[in-house]
């Protein structure tokens, strides 16, 4: 074969031992199959006296067993029969798994809703045993005559989380956030935003500013502004001849823009005399004017 081979095609001799081992490797692969199927059915066939013999033991098990051919769980659920069945006035709410269990209900369906009890669910009328859908309708009937659960009673100490605050007078340019709590309609996230507006703003000279904090329209303002004072001495101004810049645009009323005309204005023609001047800063709007020139002083 080697040399038919060689007369038509030339191999060396490291090819042509490669060649014979690939087709070695063919067939074994080849064969394969056929040899592993032969040897495991050889050694799994079971005589006829082992087969006698597993038969015998399947034919004891099925005697002994409550379920023939099965196998029988050991906590198998066993029905009463109405004869053992006990039926007596009952709130769901309450009773445990060995009462549902006298009114004919398996462990497995009894623990089911004492478990839907614990963990929060509650019965308010009998005709939420419907929804256990351990409960057949059938079984439904029969426990609805006996159903009585009773009302839940209120708790005297739990009260309500907004108690009604008395009314009050504060002078909010200097109450803290405390006293600013005492209004009613305030809490202590309204408190923290008016004191932070409050100290931006230099104070409040009317109590309609209090619109201008964030989350108080109209309502809430009627709602507090009763109970409101201002004390214009305490209002914290500004002297409009050397304030600087930074100090200047940080004022609410004020843009960044508006501050600086005022500083460039003062520079070139010198210092404000009196509010009349600042109608020469022709960036400012008389609007702008009336709110600013509470907190300015000459």
């Amino acid at each position: 074969m080697k040399n038919w081979l060689n007369k038509y095609i030339v191999f060396t001799k490291a090819e042509f031992n490669g060649l014979i081992l690939l087709l070695s490797l063919i067939l074994l692969s080849y064969l394969f199959p056929f040899i592993y199927r032969y040897y495991y059915h050889k050694e799994n066939v079971l005589n006829a006296n082992d087969v006698a013999a597993i038969q015998k033991l399947e034919l004891a098990d099925s005697k002994t067993s409550l379920y023939p051919h099965t196998y029988a769980p050991k906590d198998y659920p066993q029905r009463k029969s109405k004869s053992e069945i006990t039926y007596f006035y009952f709130d769901p709410n309450i009773i445990d798994a060995n009462k549902w269990q006298l009114l004919g209900l398996s462990l497995k369906q009894a623990q089911s809703i004492v478990n839907y009890v614990a963990k929060g669910g509650r019965f308010y009328k009998p005709e939420d045993l419907k929804k256990m859908y351990t409960i057949s309708p059938q079984k439904y009937e029969e426990l609805l005559t006996y159903v009585q659960i009773t009302a839940p009673k209120q708790e005297n100490t739990f009260k309500s989380a907004f108690t009604k605050k008395e009314p009050v007078l504060v002078e909010i340019n200097n109450a803290d956030t405390i006293e600013l709590t005492l209004i009613r309609g305030i809490g202590p996230a309204f408190a923290r935003r008016i004191a932070k507006y409050r100290e931006r703003l230099g104070g409040f000279y009317k109590k309609e500013q209090l619109m201008e904090v964030f989350g108080i329209d109209s309502a809430k303002y009627n709602q507090i502004k009763d109970e409101i004072a201002i004390n214009r001495e305490n209002l914290k101004k500004l002297n409009i001849n050397a304030v600087q810049y930074d100090e200047l645009k940080n004022h609410p009323y004020l843009t960044g823009k508006q501050a600086n005309a005022l500083i460039q204005y003062r520079k070139q023609h010198g210092n404000y005399k009196s509010v009349e001047d600042l109608n020469k800063v022709l960036i400012l709007s008389p609007e702008i004017i009336q709110k600013i020139s509470p907190y300015l002083e000459f």
